[in-house]
């Protein structure tokens, strides 16, 4: 393992310990911010996402839209590792109600790009912003990450047209692939598949990966943005990934990790 894909999956590690914590005082959606860990770390400190506390507030660089926003708690956390919100913020000890962070993100928090939670707005949006860079003749990328369970909304596929119809090139998508919706497995209440060949005919460029492979995520998007189509990248993940208890199982989505002898487990899972 070369030295920056082991410093990648240190900061993946450290990153759910943080989350683990805040999550402890505050609560919040943790299952669903275990799953795209890899994600966030690849984008952010793999420089596709170059954002800092000097320059959040401006629009000419590359953005990144959270549109599955009930990953609060992992995006919040690494505006902290970034530098971008403070300690007392992120452990909501301010006392203001204009940095409360609730349990979907909100654009009122220096970062955030876009209120989200409600399900299927982020990729709209990216798009918009995708299409108005390329008529102004800017080379900035729009990157959104949403939840496969999220792909059920209709809005998702009426950007999906709108973005291949435009050409947007400049337009990334990520889906957090981990199969569950909320309190279920997807396959017991919409039809997904095939997912991959939906997307193709769409008119995207296509790639799946494992979405807790640094090395992977890197490599796919580095291809993004050679053709004239708009990109999306697959990411086949685990919902509550890095704590066993928590893994694959829908009722962790909003069910309260309280139990004093879960937690000390959770907190050695991280360990390992």
């Amino acid at each position: 393992m070369n030295s920056k894909i082991k410093k990648f999956n240190k900061y993946s590690n450290n990153l759910r310990k943080l989350i683990l914590d805040v999550y402890l005082k505050n609560g919040g959606h943790l299952s669903t911010s275990f799953s795209c860990i890899e994600i966030l770390v690849s984008l952010h400190f793999g420089n596709f996402i170059k954002i800092s506390k000097k320059n959040y507030k401006n629009k000419n660089r590359n953005i990144f839209i959270l549109s599955k926003g009930h990953a609060e708690l992992a995006y919040y956390s690494l505006m902290y590792k970034l530098g971008i919100l403070n300690k007392k913020i992120l452990y909501n000890e301010t006392g203001s109600e204009q940095f409360t962070l609730g349990d979907h993100v909100d654009h009122k928090i220096p970062g955030v790009e876009l209120t989200t939670g409600s399900l299927g707005h982020g990729l709209g949006f990216a798009a918009g912003i995708s299409l108005a860079m390329k008529k102004n003749s800017k080379k900035y990328k729009q990157y959104v990450l949403l939840g496969d369970a999220e792909c059920s909304e209709g809005s998702i596929w009426e950007s999906a047209l709108f973005a291949s119809f435009q050409k947007l090139n400049n337009l990334v998508a990520i889906v957090d692939r981990n199969n569950i919706g909320a309190l279920d497995y997807l396959a017991n209440f919409t039809s997904m598949e095939p997912f991959k060949k939906k997307w193709e005919s769409f008119g995207w460029f296509v790639q799946e990966v494992d979405g807790h492979s640094i090395s992977d995520l890197l490599k796919s998007l580095k291809k993004c943005n050679k053709s004239n189509k708009p990109n999306i990248i697959i990411a086949k993940t685990t919902k509550g990934k890095g704590i066993k208890l928590l893994e694959n199982n829908p009722i962790w989505h909003v069910k309260k990790l309280e139990d004093p002898s879960d937690i000390l487990q959770a907190k050695k899972d991280l360990e390992e």
